[in-house]
């Protein structure tokens, strides 16, 4: 089923004079979606959709068109889609393993790698899959529990070649029974992997201090070199919670959490690297978005409603919020701290009643 609409951009969009197209899934009329959104000088509008049986989560757009999309954890279902038709390629994950989220291809296409719980012992899988059939070829163990993002690096890391899967591992313990609720939190085991492409061998394993942090998004500045890991706390303490950082870094050799940060509610939606080099975290809890340089310093905060899902490229960003109001921002930082604040506005109000998800990601063109 496909759908369109439109509406007016904030000023700031402005100075845009090309089209830009955001592949995302959401919720409208109580129905879950994926689709394209597309932006110019003017308005942003639903150029095509299509509806799917529970909420997507991780997308992933394709080198010929094709869009990839994964339930949110646990989930059952994994598709493939060319914007535009009717009918999608469904995958139905087995009955003892559920989907953690995210799915990636592997640089000549013909891979898949999928985040993975195995019911039976809570433990991480990498499932390794056929691109063309999306039937699973193998698996691999993730070194850890609730695996959840994960990237390929696109350069050597600190002795790490090119290609190395990183993997998040949240780390927290869950069963098929209790769905999402988050079980004995003191067994905690958050982990940062990195696996060999081809074998699935484990070349590295970092953990942070903190054992209540959950590594959860990962982002790659290409200005740095370094990893960004959005973080989600888990503490006992409400008090701790609300102080937790939201960002940690790694740069091939250590895994630390980001510094001088205030108050965020220890919460870390999505993560993207900004165009000349350090990281923003989206912290719809706080109607915030959190600005970090490449080592993990903190710069600033942007007040923006619920802000969640986050994309950018060399020259702009963009954010969207999580709740029915769409906000979309575009700008770029100095990549120093202390940057100058970004200018930005969310729409007026709800003329198109989206509820956008956690991801969406930039389309090539």
């Amino acid at each position: 089923m496909l759908w369109a609409g439109s509406m007016a951009l904030p000023s700031a969009w402005a100075a845009r004079q090309h089209r830009t197209t955001l592949l995302a899934a959401w919720q409208q009329d109580q129905e879950q979606r994926i689709g394209l959104l597309s932006a110019d000088d003017s308005q942003w509008s639903v150029q095509c959709s299509l509806v799917v049986p529970t909420r997507a989560h991780g997308l992933w757009a394709e080198a010929g068109g094709s869009v990839l999309a994964v339930a949110r954890r646990p989930g059952d279902w994994l598709l493939r889609w060319r914007p535009g038709q009717a009918k999608a390629q469904w995958h139905w994950i087995d009955g003892d393993r559920r989907f953690n989220g995210h799915v990636i291809t592997s640089a000549d296409g013909a891979t898949l790698w999928t985040t993975e719980t195995d019911l039976d012992t809570a433990q991480g899988r990498l499932g390794v899959r056929d691109a063309a059939s999306l039937d699973k070829t193998g698996e691999w163990a993730t070194h850890g529990m609730d695996p959840h993002e994960l990237l390929a690096l696109p350069q050597a890391v600190g002795g790490l070649p090119a290609g190395t899967l990183m993997v998040a591992n949240g780390g927290i313990p869950t069963l098929p029974e209790t769905g999402r609720s988050k079980r004995e939190r003191g067994r905690m085991d958050a982990s940062l992997v990195a696996l060999h492409p081809a074998s699935g061998e484990l070349l590295g394993q970092w953990r942070l201090d903190d054992p209540h942090l959950s590594i959860r998004h990962l982002a790659w500045d290409p200005v740095s070199g370094t990893l960004g890991i959005a973080l989600q706390a888990e503490h006992p303490d409400q008090a701790a919670r609300r102080a937790a950082p939201v960002l940690a870094v790694w740069d091939g050799r250590t895994l630390r959490a980001a510094e001088g940060q205030p108050a965020m509610a220890g919460y870390g939606g999505d993560i993207c690297a900004l165009p000349r080099g350090g990281f923003a975290v989206s912290c719809p809890r706080v109607n915030q978005l959190a600005l970090f340089g490449a080592q993990g310093r903190w710069r600033q905060a942007i007040e923006h409603v619920e802000a969640y899902a986050l994309a950018s490229d060399r020259q702009q960003w963009w954010l969207a919020s999580s709740r029915g109001q769409v906000g979309l921002l575009h700008g770029a930082t100095d990549g120093t701290d202390g940057a100058e604040p970004l200018h930005t506005r969310a729409p007026d109000r709800d003329t198109l009643a989206l509820q956008i998800e956690n991801h969406w990601v930039l389309m090539a063109g």
